[in-house]
């Protein structure tokens, strides 16, 4: 009876011993990664990392840029994934995220990496904007289909246009963004005020000035491209345009603390794995291998503004507190 029980001493001792050694090490990753997407990446990493798992801490590109600001000096996050290129950017020039090379970087494209010194943050996927035109409703009232940002200053286009506010999405700002590296501060201001002449309102959604549009509520919204060619796809009367100088930004991933478990969050980030996970959903992705051919998306390489992250989340608070004084009246109502 001794024997049996020092047996099983001995056998649950090993058990504990063996659970200790073989339990997963948590890594605390902060991001803006739609919510039903985590547990999709969440599983495809921890499958091929057993040893670790990801402890997401999930809200909204603002607040989270925020949340990561406030921590400066006691910071909670180790990587950061999923958060908007602008954004890294920024806590790049702040000393939050730490320059690192992850494996396989040589497999992405360019225009979606740091291209500062030192590189620090990686791009997942690119996110672009578009103009959804309804041709039933253009065709009701006469409006020509617009083939270039100029064209919408047009007076025939008057009460006729939504665009996102740029002060509660990201969606506007990163537009606002592509103004100003194509047209240049001036230039881009001076824009922007012909075009509100034309705007019917601005709205707190991304997506919803193509979801108007696609209803006939308005003649013309800039908007996300994923959502104008789901609409498309699903009969809206849309015709989608991607004029020269296209506002877009990117999803990407940096290290905050430097640990083994960590750099290996960011590697798989930026792996083919990881990028064939992306384009299910998003039809640009870092790697150069991975493509996804989605009905009726625009070609939207052709036409991207040459974007400054750095500079657009170093001036974001400026350029968003100007641009609510200027247009911020024709705004709707936020529910």
């Amino acid at each position: 009876m001794k024997t049996q029980m020092m047996k099983a001493s001995v056998t649950a001792l090993f058990t504990l011993m063996s659970a200790q050694a073989f339990a997963a090490q948590e890594v605390t990753v902060y991001t803006a990664f739609e919510t039903d997407l985590l547990a999709k990446f969440k599983t495809a990493f921890e499958k091929d990392n057993p040893d670790i798992n990801i402890n997401w801490v999930r809200d909204s590109t603002g607040i989270m840029t925020a949340k990561l600001l406030a921590e400066k000096s006691n910071p909670r996050a180790e990587v950061v994934w999923g958060l908007a290129g602008s954004s890294l950017a920024l806590l790049k020039e702040e000393g939050i995220i730490k320059p690192y090379s992850p494996k396989g970087v040589e497999q992405l494209r360019e225009q979606l990496i740091d291209g500062e010194h030192d590189p620090a943050w990686f791009g997942n996927l690119a996110v672009f904007n578009a103009i959804c035109y309804n041709e039933i409703v253009g065709k009701q009232l006469n409006l020509p289909k617009p083939t270039s940002w100029e064209d919408l200053t047009d007076p025939v286009y008057k009460g006729h246009i939504a665009m996102p506010n740029p002060a509660s999405s990201g969606t506007g700002y990163m537009q606002v963004s592509g103004w100003i590296s194509s047209f240049g501060e001036a230039g881009a201001w001076s824009y922007m005020d012909k075009l509100n002449s034309n705007i019917a309102h601005y709205t707190h959604s991304g997506s919803k000035p193509c979801v108007q549009a696609a209803m006939g509520e308005v003649a013309i919204g800039i908007s996300m491209a994923t959502r104008a060619a789901k609409l498309k796809n699903q009969g809206a009367p849309l015709d989608i345009i991607v004029p020269k100088g296209i506002g877009w930004d990117v999803d990407a991933v940096g290290l905050v603390k430097a640990s083994e478990a960590s750099q290996r969050i960011v590697d798989w980030a930026v792996s083919k794995s990881a990028n064939e996970l992306y384009v299910q959903a998003y039809p640009v992705v870092g790697h150069k291998d991975v493509k996804a051919k989605v009905p009726n998306y625009p070609e939207v390489e052709k036409s991207m503004a040459k974007m400054d992250f750095t500079k657009m989340g170093i001036e974001r608070v400026s350029v968003l507190a100007a641009w609510s004084e200027k247009f911020d009246s024709k705004s709707e109502p936020k529910s």
